[in-house]
């Protein structure tokens, strides 16, 4: 019986000329090794411009770590800070300033400060390209959530041209 179901099965998939599988592999861009260095070096140039020293990470679409930068004399806390930003920014598909702001106006978002590898503050900034959430940057240790947020959403809109997270 399960012979005659698979034969039958596979004799109307060829009886139909033209008719089209419509599983097909998906496109999916990726944050590779030299797109991620290239977000970690232009983020902490533009922190250096402000005269901030910091910690980047960048992480690709499964959360996971791709590049981490750190100047000198940054806190040891802040390395494990910008990576919890940017997995918290690609989570949510929202950036961290904007998801704390949420979380304390909002009894409903408040509670994401129960999942311990989310950190609400601003500083995680997600990346999409072409329709995709990529990744995502986390900077610390800059002097506050504004410079950290500052330092990856610039250096973001450097590196594709001002126009990543509208594609």
């Amino acid at each position: 019986m399960k012979k005659s179901i698979a034969a039958l099965s596979l004799a109307m998939l060829f009886a139909a000329p033209g008719m089209a599988l419509s599983a097909e592999p998906a496109a999916v861009y990726d944050m590779t090794q030299e797109l991620s260095s290239k977000l970690a070096t232009e983020a902490l140039s533009i922190c250096h411009a402000m005269d901030r020293q910091g910690v980047v990470a960048v992480v690709d679409r499964g959360g996971n770590l791709v590049s981490l930068m750190r100047d000198d004399n940054v806190g040891p806390h802040n390395t494990q800070a910008a990576w919890r930003k940017a997995f918290t920014a690609l989570s949510t598909k929202t950036p961290t300033k904007q998801l704390a702001t949420k979380a304390q106006s909002s009894p409903d978002s408040v509670n994401l400060n129960t999942v311990n590898e989310l950190l609400l503050l601003g500083g995680g900034v997600p990346v999409k390209y072409r329709g995709q959430w990529i990744g995502a940057i986390g900077m610390a240790g800059t002097g506050g959530a504004e410079s950290d947020d500052r330092c990856g959403a610039e250096a973001i809109n450097k590196v594709f041209g001002g126009n990543a997270q509208q594609q």
